[in-house]
């Protein structure tokens, strides 16, 4: 097999140059400085063990590789750029005859929960991956992967639910390549429990990592609890997701490189001009709109970060109590 990392930033980054050292065929997928530093000096990948740098093929899009039948597609980008990357690789030919959706695995390696409605649009097989995998990506051709004794926790499964053998052997590649790889069922039980706890990402966007998050996110879960349950939409259990994990996957210290924030967080830092937001809290709000469940928490974190990514703000440029009044605010208006 083949994997075709679309998007390598921290998470693809990661994955594609943890598998490439395990000794599979990888391609990276990238755009920009990122890509051209890749494809001058491969993709240097630092974690709690040190720093190499992988020769790793990269290219900028479908219209620079030929498909084959034994590649498999991972899509690590965040959902705001899914429209356009689907319709980008489904109509590309397969060499031997046929297309990218109509013959080969996707995966989508993403937080949110839209992204396989989306693919599934256009494609026949896909598959969820619940990802836990503390990374860092800021500089051109550098990833940071803090994940320690194993780079990260990647649960998968066929979507809308089951299991088949592609995904036991792309399980088992990763599990060969310094993941744990858990295969299941009912992957989107993990997704949706994995969106509650991304629930925060746009408040650490917003405010940072200082004290006095906690009541918002208090506020921001109890929504998102009251939304999914409302909408009949179950989810594995936070102590679950910690049994499983147990120690295999810890965030650790790297040597000279700091993890200030997460996902959400390095979108501004990078001055990406999106955020991820509309697909997380978003989620909330649309459940919450759709069901009747006052959500104005989740629609207030949603909106800032959004005015945030447009405006290229700092990330932790907003206090916590200057974002709670916010919310405050909005929750009087009654929507």
């Amino acid at each position: 097999m083949r994997y075709i990392i679309i998007g390598a930033g921290a998470v693809g980054g990661t994955i594609g140059g943890r598998l490439a050292e395990g000794g599979h065929d990888v391609v990276l997928v990238a755009r920009g400085a990122h890509l051209d530093a890749i494809r001058r000096d491969g993709l240097r990948l630092i974690s709690p063990g040190g720093a190499t740098t992988l020769p790793i093929p990269a290219v900028a899009g479908p219209e620079e590789l030929d498909l084959r039948t034994d590649d498999v597609l991972v899509l690590a980008v965040k959902t705001q750029d899914t429209t356009a990357i689907l319709n980008a690789w489904a109509p590309r030919p397969v060499t031997g005859g046929g297309t990218a959706a109509d013959l080969l695995p996707l995966v989508c390696a993403q937080n949110a929960v839209e992204n396989e409605r989306l693919a599934l649009r256009l494609f026949r097989r896909v598959y969820g991956m619940c990802v836990w995998l503390p990374a860092l990506h800021l500089e051109p051709g550098t990833v940071a992967s803090h994940g320690a004794p194993l780079s990260g926790m990647l649960t998968l499964g066929r979507y809308p639910d089951g299991t088949d053998e592609t995904i036991e052997r792309i399980a088992a590649d990763l599990r060969g390549s310094m993941f744990a790889a858990p295969v299941v069922p009912d992957v989107m039980h993990w997704k949706y429990a994995k969106l509650l706890g991304n629930l925060g990402n746009a408040h650490q966007a917003i405010c940072g990592t200082g004290p006095g998050w906690e009541p918002l996110m208090e506020r921001l879960l109890a929504e998102g609890r009251a939304a999914l349950a409302a909408a009949g939409i179950a989810c594995t259990s936070a102590e679950e997701e910690r049994r499983t994990r147990g120690d295999q996957v810890n965030e650790t210290a790297v040597a000279g490189v700091d993890r200030p924030g997460g996902s959400s967080w390095q979108s501004l830092a990078k001055g990406s001009g999106s955020i991820e937001a509309d697909y997380l809290n978003g989620e909330i709000v649309l459940l919450g709109r759709l069901h009747g469940v006052p959500t104005p928490a989740n629609e207030t974190v949603r909106r800032i970060a959004n005015e945030f990514a447009r405006e290229r703000r700092s990330p932790g440029s907003m206090t916590v109590s200057a974002l709670l009044k916010l919310v405050e605010e909005e929750a009087a208006t009654g929507r």
